[in-house]
């Protein structure tokens, strides 16, 4: 149970992207970028506010699936629209819809593709943020809206697909665009939530791009012990000393931790701010780290590679824990005074949204089983994980639901039988991409990938030290989403001779 725990907690130093983790291990949550290092690069950038953005609000349904009275009640749900470039509606012009995911939206929220984009397609650009995070909470504020089983009741993805078409309906009408097809865009959670919307209202969105989107990751579809699987090839194929020198660190951190004096020899070995209270805090620093690392590696520094260089380049003047030291200092680009290692006391939003998001639909259930892994063995435990949530919110999760309702374990076939106009993009390195779509379902499913490619990479903005491979995956997208343009505007003239 300490394990689960210590996860939840943990899950604080990253954003996204990163999360509670879903599983009794220490892992970056979803998320479009890392929050935990101010030198990663942004997906979601400040804007510069002019009187083409503008903020709104609608009244959304709290309950979309019953008719008792109180599914009646309504509560503010928030939705950002840039009119910079739309061509309006006489034309068609295009709508790209970005769809918020485990975190209260940023109010100056700039998502490159879209933004980059928008003027080549004359595209109205809408930001919508997900119920329960940020400003769009339904019980007047996160407090209250987290604060019991009811209340949280009404906290889930379907819901929140369900918010996602009325919002577009809506916005629709008010601005008389029937005719604008909308092309919907998601970032990891966003992008399981953009290409199960494309599933659920294919009527409402023509296409949906789903980044770094790992659909395949409920009930044992993908294998448990994939997303650390890939964190180690990261970390072997940058350098094998690297990944040796690591592997072997946890057990010299077990055996320093064992000696009388041993939290105080690795509190001042690692500078932490405050005295190790246990061993696993240290550990799970050092998991979130590489799985973060791995995860969101900027191709334009490729932190995994200065971290590998400056643990191999430190083995001739220190010891083990030394190089591992130089690793964590490196991560963090300049020597701090100390390094918080105990964990950060108030959780965010994310932290408690996404929690009780896995422990009632969102289950995951990754672990390591490889005797080869970075890491040391640790299985996921379902019958712990289940305890957990149990005791924490009085709920048992529901690990076979997401596949009940999007699609079952031959999700792949599914797809091809009744989904179309879905571009799913994935970058190799990313260790979601265990449990992502990764070649092509159908002519219009569409699988690409990129081996040096990070979490959610291509949704950022456009840099001229961009690599080739990044601008060729951006640029294919750009190209299949006007192909679905192209056509539905040739149907749509077509249908009215």
């Amino acid at each position: 149970m300490s394990s689960i725990i210590q996860s939840l907690q943990w899950l604080s130093l990253f954003f996204l992207i990163t999360s509670i983790c879903v599983s009794s291990l220490n892992i970056p949550r979803f998320g479009t970028f890392q929050r935990r290092n101010h030198n990663q690069h942004q997906t979601l950038s400040s804007s510069q506010f002019s009187e083409e953005v503008k903020t709104f609000y609608y009244m959304q349904r709290l309950d979309h699936f019953n008719y008792k009275p109180d599914s009646y009640s309504t509560f503010p749900q928030r939705y950002i629209i840039n009119f910079k470039h739309w061509g309006g509606a006489k034309s068609n012009a295009p709508i790209f819809a970005y769809f918020g995911a485990e975190e209260p939206m940023p109010e100056d929220i700039y998502v490159g593709l879209l933004e980059d984009n928008a003027p080549k397609f004359n595209a109205l650009v809408v930001y919508i943020e997900h119920r329960y995070y940020g400003n769009s909470t339904p019980f007047g504020s996160f407090e209250e809206s987290m604060k019991n089983e009811t209340t949280r009741g009404y906290f889930n993805s379907a819901q929140a697909i369900a918010d996602y078409a009325d919002v577009l309906l809506h916005i629709k009408n008010t601005w008389s665009a029937q005719h604008s097809p909308i092309i919907i865009f998601g970032g990891s959670y966003g992008g399981m939530l953009a290409s199960w919307f494309r599933l659920k209202y294919p009527h409402v969105a023509l296409g949906a791009l789903a980044s770094s989107a790992p659909i395949l990751y409920f009930d044992g579809i993908a294998p448990h012990h994939g997303y650390f699987y890939v964190v180690t090839k990261d970390f072997r194929e940058t350098s094998e000393s690297c990944y040796n020198t690591i592997r072997k660190s946890w057990y010299v951190i077990d055996r320093v931790a064992k000696k009388p004096n041993g939290l105080s020899i690795l509190s001042n070995r690692f500078k932490t701010c405050k005295k190790l209270s246990t061993s696993s805090n240290l550990k799970n620093y050092l998991i979130l780290m590489y799985s973060g690392v791995a995860q969101y590696n900027d191709p334009h520094k490729n932190t995994l590679k200065v971290i590998c260089d400056a643990i191999d380049g430190a083995a001739n003047k220190t010891d083990v824990l030394g190089q591992i030291f130089e690793g964590v200092v490196a991560y963090d680009s300049e020597k701090q005074p100390c390094y918080e290692m105990e964990g950060i006391k108030e959780p965010s939003e994310t932290d408690i949204g996404y929690a009780w998001q896995t422990c009632s639909e969102m289950v995951m259930p990754i672990g390591i089983d490889r005797e080869d892994s970075l890491f040391q063995p640790n299985p996921f435990n379902m019958k712990e994980f289940v305890n957990y949530c149990k005791n924490q919110y009085g709920v048992v999760p529901q690990p076979h639901w997401v596949t009940t309702y999007y699609g079952g374990s031959d999700l792949k076939l599914n797809f091809k039988r009744f989904a179309s106009n879905i571009i799913f993009s994935n970058g190799l390195m990313d260790p979601y991409s265990s449990g992502e779509v990764l070649n092509n379902i159908s002519d219009s499913i569409i699988a690409l990938t990129t081996k040096n490619g990070s979490h959610c990479l291509d949704l950022r903005p456009v840099e001229p030290s961009d690599p080739l491979w990044l601008t060729t995956q951006r640029n294919t997208e750009v190209k299949i989403i006007k192909g679905w343009i192209d056509k539905y505007q040739a149907d749509l003239r077509n249908s009215t001779k």
